[in-house]
């Protein structure tokens, strides 16, 4: 067992110094003057809908409408309680967990078999599973849906989670990941008798927290923000989740009482969990994108 933490250790130092050979130049003041202004069009939106969760009825004529209202308390209560937005929220939270999980689980062993297993059209396998990624679930709607119900699960977490188990995209990164490790600490590992699900558990998954940590929030923002799927197959109110949910505080948009407030603080509400968790663990997410090739 220390043998194999000290690869996995000796790995990580050698991904490190790989990673760490280039060097950032400074970037100059106009650089840094486009970046503050393209930042600031981007939270410009969110912050209106943050200030407007905080007025009354959240209509806004003019400038001096943009200031913060204090309704803030009474609409996020209403959101929360009358219109049970903390339930939705709730189901879109253990959809996005279980997704999470399942993909993480599925693309590991996938990206584990197509590294370093020796099958026949090992390469052939992986463009297949690369080809997956033209026939999102969206297309497969029609025959989805009559499949959920024939198996009863329709309005439960199942349905709204198997369909989403399994990801090309994950698969692929974690190969790419998987291809940048040293050979010698695979070949050191096989050399000392380490069994595949060891060698797993105790190098390769040492070795990826960052990545598993970067695709993990992917995955769970991926999840998150599901509307048209859970729309379609869950019919209970109970059941639905926040993306959905923002309907219900709507109000009577007929009669005219459309309540913009009232949905800007549900709209507020389902950023946070993605948000906390970008603001976290963000530097796992940019590495994630940083993957060297082999």
């Amino acid at each position: 067992m220390p043998a194999l933490l000290q690869y996995a250790k000796r790995g990580a130092d050698a991904l490190r110094r790989d990673r760490s050979t280039e060097t950032v130049r400074g970037a100059s003041p106009g650089t840094h003057l486009q970046l503050w202004v393209l930042a600031l069009a981007v939270v410009f939106p969110v912050a209106v809908a943050v200030i407007v969760s905080t007025k009354e009825t959240g209509v806004v004529t003019s400038l001096g409408d943009l200031l913060p209202g204090s309704y803030a308390v009474e609409n996020y209560r209403e959101a929360l309680v009358d219109y049970r937005f903390g339930r939705f929220m709730w189901n879109s939270l253990a959809m996005s967990l279980v997704i999470v999980v399942g993909k993480l689980v599925i693309s590991v062993f996938a990206a584990m078999a197509v590294v370093y297993y020796r099958i026949p059209y090992k390469d052939l396998v992986f463009l297949f599973i690369l080809f997956t990624l033209l026939l999102p679930v969206p297309v497969r709607f029609v025959p989805l849906f009559q499949l959920m119900n024939d198996l009863g699960w329709s309005n439960t977490i199942l349905a709204i989670t198997v369909p989403y188990v399994a990801s090309a995209t994950t698969v692929f990164i974690l190969r790419q990941h998987f291809l940048s490790i040293p050979a010698s600490i695979v070949e050191t590992a096989k050399l000392d008798g380490v069994g595949p699900l060891r060698f797993m558990l105790f190098v390769l998954l040492p070795m990826s927290k960052g990545v598993l940590v970067g695709v993990s929030i992917i995955m769970f923002v991926y999840a998150w923000n599901q509307y048209l799927w859970p729309l379609i197959i869950i019919d209970s109110e109970a059941n639905q989740v926040a993306q959905v949910g923002l309907q219900l505080l709507q109000g009577d948009v007929q009669g005219g009482q459309l309540s913009w407030s009232l949905v800007m603080a549900g709209s507020t509400l389902t950023l946070l969990p993605p948000l906390l968790l970008m603001i976290v663990f963000r530097k796992p997410l940019l590495k994630t994108f940083n993957i060297q090739q082999k």
